[in-house]
């Protein structure tokens, strides 16, 4: 059965499951195993390192994929985007900051412009400036996200900007994700943790390992990783990773992790180079509970709407229409009210 909805036709794809754009671990390989599975893979533009731009870039040539940028980051670095469009992306998404001076260069060339909100004041300021397509992101996602949950903001975005295209992430790991967003209106999914653990992600080993072994209940959310690697991302954003001894020892007490940032930052490059993440951070939200194997993106993506697909043709079927109320039910209802 396929999940055709408005996303799959503006985006031209088979399947409405999009691959979040994750920084350091959303590279070519791995964007070009979920569009070839029906998705659409977006290449992790993350912080803007060139190089690494160059060479994942080069793994997606004749592929469909898209490519996400942290847009305040961006802003530093404009000519990322250049680069970025000259490999003729599908679409481009932007997220986490003012999107203005990048909309007509990325309608100029092509693309479809995506952007990523968490909350509906943001959502009707994009959509006005031109947004193709709306990622509205619940803080249940790992990364940077914001406040609201995923489950009621959802469907109120697709309200305040329809009939744009709304995608939901945050929380979504598996068919039942997916069939709930749809149910709530939006077009598609965006996944980030799931993808974590496909084997073609850039992620260590060790880190994926933690990632299946993990549930839900085992992450967190706040600026403490931030502050041990030297990213200066603005309010309201907060990152949510897993739980682990460095964590545990600083979240009370962000403000003496500052007046020791140097040493911090030190401490966490030399234990990812050691791939000991008991001090390095696992960037990943609380559908970590739902993540229970590794596996290629493409069986992540098959499984996940055959999954959906059965969960809504088994949802069609049950469905009975709700009998009217008879008169003496009706008075019944009415004689409750009164208390």
């Amino acid at each position: 059965m396929l999940l055709t909805t408005p996303l799959t036709d503006r985006l031209g794809i088979t399947h409405p499951v999009l691959l979040a754009p994750m920084a350091g671990v959303a590279g070519g390989a791995l964007a070009a195993a979920v569009s070839r599975a029906g998705g659409l893979g977006f290449l992790g533009g993350g912080y803007g390192e060139a190089d690494w731009l160059e060479r994942e870039l080069g793994l997606l040539e004749g592929t469909r994929f898209g490519i996400g940028f942290i847009t305040w980051s961006l802003a530093q670095r404009p000519a990322l985007l250049e680069r970025a469009l000259a490999a003729r992306p599908t679409a481009v998404m932007l997220a986490f900051g003012d999107i203005r001076p990048f909309v007509e260069p990325i309608r100029a060339a092509g693309a479809v412009l995506i952007c990523q909100i968490q909350t509906v004041k943001q959502a009707r300021e994009v959509a006005a400036l031109g947004a193709d397509i709306l990622v509205a992101q619940g803080t249940e996602a790992g990364g940077h996200a914001g406040a609201r949950a995923t489950l009621p903001l959802v469907p109120e975005v697709v309200d305040a900007v329809a009939p744009l295209p709304v995608v939901a992430a945050g929380g979504i790991a598996d068919g039942r994700g997916l069939a709930a967003a749809l149910m709530l209106g939006a077009s598609g999914v965006l996944v980030g943790t799931r993808f974590y653990a496909a084997e073609e992600a850039l992620a260590d080993p060790r880190a994926k390992e933690r990632l299946v072994a993990a549930d839900g209940d085992a992450t967190l959310r706040g600026p403490i990783f931030d502050i041990a690697r030297g990213r200066d991302w603005p309010a309201p954003w907060n990152l949510r990773t897993l739980e682990n001894t460095f964590a545990r020892r600083w979240r009370e007490n962000p403000a003496g992790l500052r007046t020791r940032a140097a040493r911090a930052r030190a401490e966490i490059e030399a234990a990812r180079a050691a791939g000991d993440f008991d001090i390095a951070p696992v960037i990943a939200g609380e559908a970590a509970g739902l993540v229970r194997k590794l596996c290629p993106a493409a069986e992540i993506v098959d499984t996940m709407v055959a999954e959906a697909a059965a969960l809504l043709a088994d949802a069609a079927g049950h469905l009975r229409p709700v009998p009217p109320l008879s008169e003496d039910a009706r008075d019944v209802a009415r004689d409750l009210r009164g208390f």
